[in-house]
Formats: C-alpha cells, structure tokens, sequence
C-alpha cells in the first residue's frame, strides 16, 4: 500500500553553522510571533527564515515571504551552508525529551512516501483543516519546490521487524547530536545500504499510514501535485512533486505521546457564558471545584487529574473568567445519542472534542460553522496550567480542559475515512525543521 523509498536529503554544515541547535526550531504553525523572533535573532541561517518569514510593508507579489524564503534557500546552498547528501538514505532518529519529570525517547524514520488521495485509504487523516493555511503553504512550497519540514505520520509495525532493524541502526554512531533550545536531545542515523532500504519498503508496503502532525502540508503537497499534472507538461510519475517528506514513528513506541489541545475562547457573550454551567446541566452532571487562585500550579494540576479519573466517562474542565471555581462537566449517558441521533458516526460521537465542539461550543454557546474557523475567537493549548492562567490574566473569556484523545480513537477515526474536528490531538513533541530537508527537482 504505502511506497517509501530514500532520498539525498539537505542538511545543515556544522562547519559553517555550528551546533544544530541554533539552526533549527519547530514546525511553523506552534510557533509564535515573539518566538519567530527569537529564532531570527538565533542564527543567520536560522531555518525559520524559510518556514515563517517575516512580511514586509514593500511587499509585492515578486517580493515576498515566500521568494525570500527560495533566496535563502539557493544561496545557503550555493555556499555550503546547506549540503546535499551524495547518497540517498532513509534517516532514523531519536528525541529524548522530558514528560512529568522522566525522560522520554521516541523513535522514527524520516523517507520519502508517495502522495496519495485520502479516498485510497493508503495515507490517512484523522484532523479538519483550514483552507487560509493551505493557500499559504502552497505559495511557499510553488517558490521553494521544497520539503522542509516532514509530516509527523504513525504507521503499525505489526511484527516489530522495524524495531529490530531500528535498534541495530542505533549501535553505531550517530551523524547528528544536539540539545535544542527546549532542552530535547535530537540523534540521526544515516542509513544508506540499498538492502536495508528494501528491507524498510517491503515493511511498510501493506500499511496503512496515519498522519499525527502536518494535515496542512500533506493537502497542500497533494494539491501542488494536482497544480503540477495539470500545468506542466513534463510532469511524470517519477517527478518528485509526488512524493512527500515523512516522518514515520510506530503506533506502539513507548515515546509515541499525544497531549490534550485544551480550548481558549474569546469573543464570548457574557450571559451565555455565566450561565453556561446552570445551561450544561440539561446534558451533563456539573460540579463545581473550588479553585486557590494564589497556587495555580497546585490547583491546575489538582483539576487536571479530577479530569482523568473520569478520562472514560466524556468529562470537560472549564475555567470561566472571573468565577471563584472550576467546574467538572461529566456527560449524562446516552446524551449525545438523545442530542443528535445517528447523526453522528459511533467513533466520533464518543469523542471528548466532539461532545465538546457539538454540544457545549454549537448548542450551549451558539457557535457556527464560521465561528468554529475563526482563529480569533478560539486558541490552543497543551497545558492545563497555562490554560487557567489565559483566563486568570484575562488573556481569554473561558478554557475547556479536556483528556488527551488516545492513539486507539485517532486509527479508529482514520480507519473509517472520517475526520475528528480541528486540533483534536496534539502529538509531542512535534518533529523539528532543519534536521533533514528536501528539493523537489
């Protein structure tokens, strides 16, 4: 099903730029304008200045963001800053980050895979996305013909035969070592034998593979595709605009970990708010938690696991602007099915972000399609602790604080060809940019 083949990817020249470290950062879309900033003033070949270049008042259609993004591009190649692997490989790698205080290792592979229509059922989605981001990105990827950062995908290594090969790989030494600026370790293996490739191919050819992280790039990597088979006559099946920079990590890897995307919400009309929990006791069982305001930590943590003793039962935690207390919101049985009918397929209806999207947000709080898209009214975030301080410091009207979906929902979402709405999951930590990149041509 799935074609992965090696590629000779493009990576940074330590000997010009120094350590990795002050040369990569995370995907574009968790990065955050003063953060963008922050990567900019790092290093001058700082990869942001390809993945979130800053606009111009000048700016015009031949001088963008995105042709200064191929400008940095060409030249850092021309000088040796970015280097082409002579030969084509597939990159395993491992990040060690930290998760509650113990030391976490996730494991994956970094090929190239063919681009698939979702109505294959060979490379999956699980998310909705916003069309304004896709039109953005494929201004980018027409300028660079680039992969800069791969797609965070997940795939069934159903006989461990990957682990295996994975764990030999990791005996030798590794091509790249660093710490990044969030403390994470990142190791990569070039793995070049032609028979190991095969090895990896003949793995991977009757799996399935779900994309985690970067919906928005693979769409628009599949309608630059689209773009180019209609427009370009020397576009062919060998053409490297079919093929997409994949990060590819096991189901079962003990590092594979999805965190909660809790929502933070403005813009909301204060009657329909205050009375949201006296409203949601038409649908759940609400109790209200009182809440120290003057130990966020204690009280955020204390919240979150009252949320995961109930992790089964669709329970919601919402931290409302100037109230005194937290309230639990835990879903009456068989509501959604009351609510909704059979509207709504089994596997989505028992989902926490769809309880909370159909039922709080549309019916409680009178959103819309509309307002559900607008990124002003509705933020994210993985942390419960910086959620109640968003609605502490008045930075939000309301947050929702939700358990993490579990890695069994995302394949039984995918598996059906359905989509779980917008930012259901959030897999950490996302895969770096500027560890390994690729040209098109």
């Amino acid at each position: 099903m799935a074609e992965i083949i090696p590629f000779k990817g493009i990576r940074f020249n330590t000997e010009k730029t120094g350590d990795l470290s002050q040369v990569t950062a995370p995907p574009y879309d968790v990065i955050s304008r003063k953060e963008r900033d922050m990567f900019y003033d790092t290093h001058p070949a700082n990869v942001i200045r390809l993945i979130l270049g800053k606009d111009k008042d000048t700016d015009s259609e031949k001088d963008n963001r995105h042709t200064r993004a191929f400008e940095y591009f060409t030249k850092w190649r021309q000088e040796n800053i970015l280097a082409t692997d002579e030969t084509p490989s597939i990159y395993f790698s491992a990040v060690d980050f930290d998760l509650d205080g113990r030391v976490v290792t996730r494991f994956g592979m970094t090929a190239m895979a063919k681009i698939e229509p979702f109505d294959k059922g060979i490379i999956l989605p699980h998310e909705k996305t916003f069309s304004k981001v896709k039109s953005e990105r494929l201004e980018l990827m027409k300028a660079c013909r680039a992969n800069f950062s791969p797609i965070f995908s997940v795939y069934r290594d159903k006989d461990h035969s990957l682990a295996s090969f994975r764990e030999e790989v990791m005996k030798k030494t590794p091509d790249s070592d660093f710490k990044d600026g969030f403390g994470h370790r990142h190791r990569m293996w070039r793995v070049t034998d032609p028979s190991a490739h095969e090895t990896i191919r003949a793995s991977m050819k009757d799996n399935a593979i779900f994309i985690a992280d970067g919906h928005h790039r693979y769409e628009t990597a599949l309608n630059y595709r689209n773009f180019l088979a209609d427009t370009d006559p020397d576009f062919h099946d060998g053409s490297g605009a079919r093929y997409i920079m994949m990060y590819l990590c096991a189901m079962d890897d003990p590092g594979l970990i999805i965190l909660p995307a809790h929502r933070l919400l403005s813009g909301i009309d204060p009657d329909l708010l205050h009375s949201l929990p006296e409203r949601a006791k038409a649908h759940f069982d609400v109790e209200a938690v009182p809440f120290d305001s003057s130990d966020v930590a204690a009280g955020a943590a204390g919240f979150e696991s009252m949320l995961k003793a109930r992790e089964d039962r669709n329970a919601i935690g919402v931290s409302i602007r100037g109230a005194r207390e937290f309230y639990l919101l835990t879903l009456k049985p068989g509501e959604m099915e009351r609510a909704f009918g059979d509207s709504i397929p089994p596997s989505l209806i028992r989902l926490d972000v769809t309880v909370l999207t159909r039922l709080v947000m549309m019916r409680l709080l009178g959103f819309d399609k509309e307002t559900l898209d607008n990124e002003q009214m509705i933020r994210y975030s993985s942390r419960t602790r910086g959620a109640v301080e968003a609605v502490l410091n008045e930075k939000c009207d309301v947050a929702f604080i939700l358990n993490p979906t579990r890695m069994s929902q995302v394949r039984e979402v995918a598996r059906e060809g359905l989509i779980m709405p917008r930012k259901s999951t959030y897999f950490y930590p996302k895969v770096i940019t500027g560890q390994v990149m690729r040209a098109l041509d």
